[in-house]
């Protein structure tokens, strides 16, 4: 939490126009295009990832489908998770969150530029209405995002139950399921980290209607979950791996240097 303050505190001077910038936008939503409001979401996004010495690395941008609503499922880590995926992809996104952490200084804006879902948790009701609202807008094109384990407790790059109610709101609207794979996100404002941090976000390939249609939400769930879990645990395994050949060609540089050494001494 040490560089969300930081990050806060560096940006003190500016964040009264930025947070008038946003409202102005919320405020006149129909007098804005979708480009201008992803703009202004990204500016502050960059700003935020500036200030935090944060770089993500994006893949599989082939795999958010090209038009068309969508809803895309990511893995929960922390803060800086919807951040992370918006600013990684060229569409108006609209978040899915809890409600009681969704008026925050900046995250109320943020929310209402991208029309933002917000989901009272534990309420069954609210629930039904915002999956319903979710399915009507989504195959009308509009594109979401959801965290389906609720939440990101030191969740780290382990993955919780993914809740298969998240998952009616696809099954309802007909459309694409795109799954999101997060790896060191939480690493942005969890700890007291102060150098610079490298985070991932990998678009995996989309689920369509039809090869979801006959099962139940909490098979989806699972599906959704093992691909997810599939791509962190491909990216850690690669990860180690380079480090193992990494600290395998320091150790043959040092014995080649000696043994190079050896030689030109026996000269």
């Amino acid at each position: 939490m040490y560089r969300f303050y930081w990050v806060i505190f560096i940006n003190l001077i500016r964040l009264p126009q930025i947070l008038a910038g946003l409202e102005k936008i919320a405020r006149n939503k129909d007098k804005y295009t979708e480009e201008s409001k992803i703009k202004a979401i990204k500016n502050v996004i960059r700003i935020i990832k500036n200030s935090a010495r944060v770089t993500t690395k994006v893949a599989g941008l082939e795999n958010i489908p090209a038009s068309g609503g969508y809803i895309m499922y990511a893995n929960h880590q922390g803060k800086y998770d919807a951040l992370g995926i918006f600013e990684a992809q060229n569409r108006l996104l609209s978040i899915v969150m809890d409600e009681a952490k969704s008026y925050v200084m900046l995250t109320r804006q943020v929310m209402d530029v991208c029309d933002g879902k917000r989901l009272v948790l534990n309420d069954p009701r609210s629930g039904i209405k915002i999956i319903g609202e979710m399915a009507e807008e989504a195959a009308a094109g509009k594109a979401f995002l959801i965290f389906p384990e609720g939440g990101y407790k030191h969740n780290h790059n382990n993955l919780q139950e993914f809740k298969a109610g998240a998952f009616k709101a696809s099954l309802k609207s007909k459309t694409p399921i795109v799954p999101v794979a997060l790896v060191d996100s939480y690493k942005v404002f969890e700890g007291i980290r102060f150098g610079k941090i490298k985070t991932e976000v990998h678009f995996l390939k989309p689920i369509m209607y039809e090869e979801y249609k006959d099962m139940r939400t909490h098979e989806i769930a699972d599906l959704v979950k093992g691909r997810i879990e599939d791509k962190i645990n491909e990216v850690l395994y690669d990860r180690k791996a380079k480090q193992r050949e990494v600290r395998h060609g320091a150790f043959d540089f040092v014995f080649n240097r000696k043994d190079s050494k050896e030689e030109y001494n026996n000269k």
